[in-house]
């Protein structure tokens, strides 16, 4: 079986080339530019100006650690639902990751940090978080289902809110929790 197994990769790499070189004839004949494209790029970009001109300048690492960590389990959950065939994206902003960068990486995250900044203490983050949850799953994602941006394929819309809830309490958890307070702990060990 081991014999066998160079060549059945080298297969698997020969339609991994393929899949590439189609998908950039896809998204160059089908995406760039389109509507989509369009909202998918003020998506990504206006957020992120939003959140810099209201953003808690002295509070913006804890502010951007908890955003950088809810980004890299964000990017983690989408490439385990778009490889395990749950959703697609028929339009992306670049070509290259078959990920939905926009909202993964930008309006997403800009949310889940405005919540952190504003509802700091447990109660007032998990009502709001949970408020944003039901939003996201039940307007924003048929939204972008109805826009085209977004594809189902093996899910439900329900799936998604205990999803957004979990995520978002387990990063604040980390981020107050285990590196905050560890932080304090130490530098007042120092003093």
């Amino acid at each position: 079986m081991s014999g066998n197994y160079p060549a059945y990769f080298d297969e698997l790499e020969k339609l991994h080339k393929q899949l590439v070189e189609l998908r950039y004839e896809y998204w160059l004949s089908h995406n760039l530019f389109t509507l989509q494209w369009w909202l998918l790029v003020i998506v990504f970009i206006v957020p992120w100006f939003i959140w810099w001109r209201y953003v808690d300048k002295k509070r913006i690492s804890s502010i951007l650690l908890f955003g950088t960590l809810l980004m890299l389990l964000v990017i983690l959950l989408d490439d385990i639902g778009v490889e395990g065939n749950l959703w697609s994206y028929p339009y992306q902003l670049i070509n290259l990751l078959p990920r939905l960068i926009p909202i993964d990486q930008g309006i997403i995250i800009v949310a889940h940090m405005f919540l952190y900044q504003y509802f700091p203490k447990w109660k007032g983050f998990i009502i709001a978080n949970t408020i944003m949850a039901l939003l996201f799953s039940f307007f924003f994602e048929p939204l972008t289902v109805w826009l085209g941006i977004y594809r189902i394929e093996n899910w439900r819309y329900i799936y998604s809110l205990p999803i957004y809830i979990a995520k978002a309490a387990f990063i604040k958890w980390i981020v107050d929790h285990v590196i905050l307070k560890t932080e304090f702990k130490h530098k007042h060990q120092q003093d």
